[in-house]
């Protein structure tokens, strides 16, 4: 060699590896490939999203992300499920030991649960009213720390929907004990990138894959409004009235509101603790999205009915939870069929009651 350096490129079990090298000195500089990390069957890899997949997410002192994951999807399997977390811990002075914040973000793939009680906390979980449509028509919903996909019926598993979620939560750890956190995973469009990359890559190993995957790339349009206090009548819905007590902390947020789905959610919101479900509201002609009810118990008396709209199988569902149960004014039966009737006139199919 002349003296002068010059990059030679080696190529070492596949990988390529760039190296500067300099006559009589030897090894002066390497360049290492982007290795990244890879979550959730291989879904999602670092830096491939939102901030908490980032360097960003790893911003605060004494940060570290881990992943679990349980056996991948597979045709007719049970749900499975994964978990990534970021945790961190922060010196404080009035401790023993510093403070410790745990971010998770938990996905799951499989159908949906077949029993009544489980189904209803599923749907409170993902029909809130912070949800928004899913673009492109993908038959879900989106919101900053959760969506939900239902899959196509080629992956429904005993006669139930499959569907893939994620959901996220946050706690902190300190001389205060442990809280619970608000934590947006991303922005909406980035979660519904994590969302369907979820799907497809369990549709895949679950061997239930269309010809084409899943694909999005409009922005989600329809944005909830904000929450605020419950008032009467419920979710400004006609007719709809339940005895919440003074000085309650209950919380209403309407969702989307349109001819083919409305959701609005009621929860009891108190300082450091997660929001407890307190009741739903659901309307929905989507086919897939209906067919997330099946299964459920139905009649005015169950807060479930069907009903045919211009054509379209429509479903109108009501669910109080246990704090309101019981709360409906004259009665539960009565709330429900005066939601059905005021939503079935707004999208012009009567009363909402005729299956």
């Amino acid at each position: 060699m002349d003296g002068r350096r010059r990059r030679r490129w080696v190529m070492s079990g596949g990988v390529v590896l760039g190296a500067v090298v300099a006559s009589g000195v030897g090894l002066w500089a390497t360049d290492s490939p982007p290795f990244r990390d890879s979550y959730c069957w291989g879904a999602w890899q670092q830096d491939s999203g939102p901030d908490f997949l980032g360097d960003e997410g790893l911003a605060k002192s004494g940060s570290g992300r881990s992943a679990t994951e349980s056996a991948a999807p597979s045709a007719g399997g049970p749900l499975v499920r994964c978990t990534v977390t970021v945790g961190s811990t922060v010196p404080d002075d009035d401790s023993d030991g510093p403070l410790t914040f745990k971010e998770q973000v938990t996905a799951e793939y499989g159908p949906v649960p077949s029993g009544a009680g489980e189904r209803h906390d599923w749907i409170a979980t993902y029909f809130g009213g912070s949800g928004a449509r899913l673009p492109d028509g993908l038959d879900g919903l989106v919101a900053p720390d959760r969506a939900m996909l239902v899959l196509p019926k080629g992956c429904d598993v005993d006669g139930r929907p499959s569907a893939v979620t994620i959901y996220s939560a946050s706690t902190g750890d300190g001389h205060l004990g442990k809280v619970a956190m608000p934590f947006s995973i991303g922005t909406r469009s980035e979660v519904v990138r994590m969302l369907v990359d979820l799907a497809n890559t369990g549709m895949r190993k679950a061997g239930c894959a269309p010809a084409e995957p899943l694909r999005t790339s409009s922005p989600v349009v329809t944005i909830p409004e904000d929450d605020e206090g419950a008032r009467d009548p419920l979710c400004r819905i006609p007719g709809v009235r339940v005895k919440l007590g003074k000085g309650s902390g209950y919380q209403q947020q309407v969702g989307v509101v349109d001819g083919r789905l409305q959701t609005c959610s009621v929860v009891w919101r108190a300082r450091g603790v997660p929001d407890e479900p307190a009741a739903q509201y659901v309307m929905t002609s989507e086919p897939r999205l209906a067919a997330l009810f099946d299964g459920l118990p139905e009649g005015a008396g169950e807060g479930l009915t069907r009903t045919d709209c211009a054509g379209r199988r429509t479903v109108f569902y009501a669910h109080p939870g246990t704090s309101l149960e019981g709360a409906g004014v004259p009665d539960d039966r009565t709330v429900f069929s005066r939601f059905a009737a005021s939503v079935g006139d707004r999208i012009g199919c009567g009363s909402g009651e005729g299956a």
